[in-house]
């Protein structure tokens, strides 16, 4: 389980739980919210609440979260299949492991009612062989943000679902991304860490706090290491060592070093100390076109397959962020 603990603003409007919670939570149905509620998993001001409660000014609020993100029963059942191309990249009786492109939200959710992964992998199952599949008693074991490309596995079964979570657990199912970053990291590798947590600002974005006082957020550990530098931008390689959402922009942005064309964290503009010709200013604008979203991309994915053996996959830079490297390694080096 993990715990997600929010204050009400001071002027908040009295509203029901579930439709604040549902708001300031990502990735969570009201469905899920009341059974969270009815099993006494939701505490206001140290005391469980029933599900017609009212939230209410400065209002603190305790909600524990199963880890796993599965989808119920009646939500799978209102899950439209659609016809989506999906990159699989292997497949067996135990796992499914595919190929995210950016612009692709992986779970149904607010705003996201259609054209997810999980609508498309739905598709797919109905189409196959594995009658056995059954898609609400799998699992999305980790998931992408939606302009974030590259590896996700989904667990076929409650045994992989379980083994491999395990393993997210544990940390040691290996992930590595490759992000491109603004400004010139001064090592060559190091490790970020710090307590991220919802940013009181912006509830959509994250951010890091130097201690975890009031229980602002949950550790986390990202190493990296360069790979090139390009004179206003490094090209990195990271592992994160924990899972938490927006983990490795957050991480950069924390550093002075968002990543390149992170709207949300301050990458899409023009950003460093050194003085840049108006040359470059132009070559960096025409990325920003070539490359409209984060530069981030989870390239690589090793595990302990449910039937115990090791496997790794490897997904090659898409083309988009590809060209803008190869731009790079022509201008700015």
């Amino acid at each position: 389980m993990k715990k997600v603990q929010i204050t009400a603003k001071k002027n908040q409007k009295e509203i029901r739980i579930d439709k604040f919670l549902k708001k300031n939570i990502e990735n969570i149905s009201r469905n899920q919210i009341q059974k969270l509620t009815i099993s006494g998993k939701v505490i206001v001001n140290k005391h469980i609440v029933k599900k017609n409660y009212k939230i209410k000014s400065l209002d603190f609020i305790e909600i524990e979260i199963p880890n796993i993100p599965t989808l119920d029963h009646l939500e799978y059942k209102n899950i439209i299949a659609e016809k989506i191309n999906i990159d699989i990249i292997y497949e067996d009786e135990d796992v499914l492991v595919v190929n995210k492109p950016a612009g692709m939200v992986v779970h149904p959710g607010f705003g996201n009612n259609k054209g997810t992964l999980i609508h498309g992998i739905k598709y797919h199952f109905q189409n196959s062989n594995l009658s056995n599949f059954n898609l609400y008693r799998s699992g999305l074991i980790h998931r992408l943000d939606k302009d974030t490309s590259g590896l996700l596995v989904l667990a076929k079964n409650e045994h992989s679902k379980k083994c491999l979570f395990q393993q997210f657990n544990s940390k040691t199912i290996q992930r590595e991304y490759r992000a491109l970053i603004w400004g010139n990291l001064l090592e060559e590798k190091g490790i970020i860490t710090g307590f991220i947590g919802r940013d009181p600002k912006n509830r959509k974005k994250m951010t890091i706090f130097r201690n975890n006082e009031f229980y602002k957020g949950k550790y986390s550990i990202t190493h990296y290491k360069v790979l090139e530098r390009f004179k206003y931008l490094t090209y990195v390689s990271c592992n994160i060592k924990t899972g938490k959402t927006h983990q490795i922009r957050a991480h950069f942005k924390y550093l002075g070093h968002p990543l390149f064309h992170d709207s949300m964290y301050g990458g899409n503009r023009i950003f460093m100390k050194k003085k840049c010709s108006n040359k470059n200013i132009k070559f960096l604008k025409t990325c920003f076109k070539i490359l409209p979203r984060q530069a981030l991309h989870a390239i690589s994915l090793s595990f302990i397959h449910p039937k115990n053996e090791k496997c790794y996959f490897y997904c090659p830079i898409p083309e988009d962020f590809q060209m803008v490297l190869q731009k790079c390694r022509k201008i700015l080096l």
